[in-house]
């Protein structure tokens, strides 16, 4: 409570619209401690009427009275990490439980919350398109209002990094990993769920809306141990504050000085707008332009290259209209490049 009001201090005016409980197994948290933390918050900021309230679960971690208890306390949103249905896969994923266990999950989200959301994983080893098919339209069955389906993809200086490089597994070549995500597009949109970032999809109205902040340079508070955050600071700056990984230093701090922040560092608004356009035009819709300049303190038009964006237009990688500066299908294939173009 104490590092919330910290926050609130330091965000006058500001209304709220999301509240995310996530990072690690937030459905451990006591009910009771996430309702009081939701009251907390109501007192501290304006609200909005439809505010949305997500609690990231693990799959082995719910129970229906739990879940029951979680909705009374506030919560109106659930993100489930289901992340594969089959045991090989999420044994391979690192993940504790089991397909059936995160079946049982997905039922009891459906039936307890007014949003589902769950998360999946394709472009596995040996992963086929029959597999994927069959998997995938098994999750859609459960009716959830958000998906996020993301590749798989191997990062340096990580476990799966060096069993790549040893040769202990294989991942599908680029032709069939395209396939997938079209596959997975094809499939979504047939149970509604339409895509609203390269990685996300949504029935009308379901986006995440705390997602949104993040790909639409918004400001956002983080609160407990590991929580980033980013506050608003004058002509489009932003401080950028993290706070003590160990909860037992979180704790220590947070008596000792009222918070638990460790570092706190100043991203400029130029930092800000390169942040802003890598993330905005992960969305369909693109960059709102009208949003862009209000909280970045600058048209787009500024932020970018100006020939690169004309010659990506030509080229048909990039869809220009008074409102807003949006990928193309063919240019949503290339978004690397074609951000690093637009930011030269």
């Amino acid at each position: 409570m104490a590092d919330m009001r910290h926050f609130a201090q330091q965000t006058p005016n500001h209304i709220l619209h999301s509240i995310f409980f996530g990072g690690g197994t937030p459905s451990l948290m006591h009910p009771r401690t996430v309702a009081a933390l939701i009251e907390e918050a109501a007192i501290l900021w304006p609200t909005v009427d439809d505010l949305e309230i997500t609690l990231e679960a693990n799959p082995s971690s719910v129970e229906a009275a739990r879940f029951a208890a979680y909705r009374s306390a506030g919560v109106n949103r659930v993100s489930l990490g289901v992340q594969a249905l089959d045991d090989a896969s999420l044994r391979f994923l690192g993940r504790l439980h089991t397909a059936d266990e995160a079946l049982r999950a997905l039922e009891i989200a459906r039936t307890t919350f007014d949003q589902l959301s769950f998360d999946l994983i394709y472009a596995r080893p040996e992963q086929s398109l029959a597999q994927w098919r069959e998997e995938l339209t098994r999750a859609l069955s459960f009716h959830a209002g958000h998906l996020s389906a993301y590749q798989l993809t191997i990062e340096q200086d990580t476990a799966f990094f060096r069993r790549h490089a040893r040769g202990e597994f294989h991942l599908p070549d680029e032709d069939l990993a395209a396939d997938l995500f079209a596959l997975t597009e094809d499939l979504a949109e047939a149970q509604g769920l339409l895509p609203y970032e390269i990685s996300n999809y949504a029935k009308p109205g379901a986006e995440s809306r705390h997602n949104l902040a993040y790909w639409q340079a918004g400001h956002y508070v983080g609160i407990g141990p590991g929580a980033h955050g980013r506050l608003p600071l004058p002509e489009g700056a932003a401080l950028a504050t993290q706070q003590s990984k160990r909860p037992e230093t979180w704790l220590d701090q947070v008596e000792n000085k009222g918070h638990g922040s460790e570092n706190t560092e100043t991203v400029t608004a130029d930092q800000r707008c390169e942040e802003a356009v890598m993330m905005g035009l992960r969305l369909t819709k693109g960059i709102d332009k009208a949003l862009f300049a209000a909280r970045l303190g600058r048209p787009l038009e500024q932020a970018v290259n100006p020939q690169a964006m004309a010659d990506l237009i030509d080229l048909g990688m990039l869809c220009d209209s008074p409102t807003h500066l949006a990928t193309t299908p063919d240019g949503r294939l290339l978004l690397n490049s074609l951000t690093s173009r637009l930011l030269s």
